[in-house]
């Protein structure tokens, strides 16, 4: 009867998960479904728009994933020596910010027969700046050298070579340390001091920021995917030392993106996507913090530590000193981001996004004359179909959908990777902006100090954005390519 309430005995339309067959529409229906409480609302009256065709009437196949060519990737030791070799750049501009001299005078004014006053340079301060932005060269080549040390069979030469070289990197840096940190306890006060070790002393409430421990497992090892620990850890119980060091290995193991690559699991359990997601959420967090905090210690270091221990009768370029400072941090955070999320990587996020899928909420009321379902997390939710969950109608956008629909970190991460080039464009953008303003201040700046400054910076961004647009241009090739397929093959 139209407008009647069906009978009891309504076959409910929700599919068992797709994750024991691999096939599409391996399960049966039956009435001992988890929604067998639903029931279809089909009231009098005009349409709304939306439809939502029953589950049964559906097939959720199975996501073909494009394949990408593989790219070029530096080696670790390599990119670290890049990004220091920019940072001394930068280091060396500042230095002639402070320090510069009117070298083209003549005898009568105020001589100088250099272009920098080197007698006002605290060696010592320059010595701690340098080996602070140093740190993930020093690590990269350790690693480098004992990694080389325990592949196959080394000869007793080889071998003596490599442990050398490790001690005199190790030793070398750590005796430089040391001595210029005497000189500097012997001439400036405790306050001077503080302000040169600040950021370490932020480096651990940093990182444990918006982690929740509960879910991932303090430190958990988020590079393989892997069961999910959902124990409770408590941080009462560490002491600061055994927290310093979990921490440190967890920095010094994202220095490696190569070695540290997650792997896909590409298959149609709900559960084992939403883990999948959880982690890689977890992995992508402390890739974002370490270059955020990467790219804020050497901006740190290269633009305010050489100015706080400036006698107070130097002068320098304050704006300038700012200047540099939101410089180096942008134009690091955007080369660690090519570094630590390669093509890759942000393919591997595309195809969790595509598996994960996403819901939209709609308003209930345009929806009273469409069916309904009951959102369970057993079910694989093909596209275009509406599910109560928490007293809210959701419709599905994704091909197949398994995220919760009231979970924002789930929408989040959908947003972010189902296109994937969306972060390439971010950073082309955000480069291609950066070395916009260094044009263009370039060719306004009247100080000769500026323009050498602008010129040197501007080499090492031009060098990011040759790498950007090159992987943008590739896989903006691959992947349309993909699309162009999959569209004939269905129109076919």
């Amino acid at each position: 009867m139209a407008g009647g309430r069906r009978g009891p005995n309504r076959t409910s339309y929700c599919r068992n998960p797709l994750c024991e067959t691999g096939a599409p529409g391996g399960a049966s229906h039956s009435t001992t479904s988890s929604v067998t409480s639903v029931r279809s609302r089909t009231r009098s009256g005009s349409g709304t728009g939306l439809s939502s065709p029953p589950l049964a009437t559906q097939t959720v196949v199975p996501l073909q994933h494009c394949k990408i060519p593989e790219l070029p990737i530096e080696r670790s030791i390599l990119f670290e020596l890049q990004l220091f070799f920019c940072h001394l750049i930068a280091l060396f501009v500042h230095y002639i910010n402070i320090y510069k001299t009117v070298w083209w005078y003549p005898p009568s004014h105020p001589p100088s027969h250099t272009s920098l006053n080197f007698h006002l340079i605290d060696f010592n301060v320059l010595a701690v700046t340098t080996i602070v932005l140093a740190r993930r060269l020093i690590i990269a080549i350790v690693k480098e050298v004992k990694e080389a040390s325990h592949t196959g069979k080394v000869s007793l030469p080889r071998s003596i070579f490599l442990v050398t070289m490790r001690f005199a990197v190790l030793t070398g840096a750590g005796w430089s340390l040391c001595q210029s940190i005497i000189h500097l306890f012997r001439s400036y006060s405790v306050l001077n001091l503080l302000f040169l070790c600040y950021p370490f002393g932020m480096y651990i409430p940093f990182l444990q920021l918006n982690c929740d421990f509960r879910k991932s497992g303090f430190f958990s090892p988020v590079a393989s995917i892997g069961p999910r620990d959902t124990g409770d850890v408590s941080l009462r119980g560490k002491d600061y030392l055994s927290v310093l060091k979990e921490t440190w290995k967890q920095h010094t193991r994202q220095l490696y993106s190569m070695e540290t690559m997650p792997t896909h699991a590409c298959c149609l359990s709900p559960d084992l996507i939403r883990n999948e997601v959880e982690y890689l959420k977890v992995d992508f967090n402390w890739r974002m913090k370490e270059v955020l905090l990467s790219s804020m210690l050497s901006a740190y270091y290269v633009a305010f530590v050489p100015v706080w221990f400036v006698k107070s009768t130097q002068y320098y370029d304050k704006q300038w000193s700012c200047e540099l400072f939101l410089l180096v941090s942008i134009s690091t955070s955007v080369i660690l981001m090519q570094h630590l999320l390669p093509a890759r990587y942000c393919d591997l996020l595309h195809k969790a996004a595509a598996h994960l899928g996403c819901w939209q909420k709609v308003d209930p009321s345009l929806c009273s004359n469409v069916l309904q379902h009951q959102w369970t997390d057993e079910c694989l939710w093909p596209q275009g179909v509406l599910v109560k969950h928490s007293k809210n109608v959701y419709k599905a956008v994704g091909h197949s959908n398994v995220a919760v629909p009231s979970d924002v970190s789930h929408f989040r991460f959908h947003f972010f990777f189902s296109k994937p080039l969306r972060i390439l464009n971010i950073l082309l953008l955000l480069e291609g902006a950066v070395i916009f303003y260094q044009l263009y201040s370039l060719v306004v700046s009247e100080k000769w100090h500026q323009t050498i400054s602008l010129a040197l910076i501007l080499f090492s961004n031009y060098y990011a954005f040759f790498k950007l647009l090159r992987d943008r241009l590739v896989l903006g090739k691959a992947y349309s390519y993909s699309a162009t397929r999959e569209t004939d093959l269905k129109l076919n």
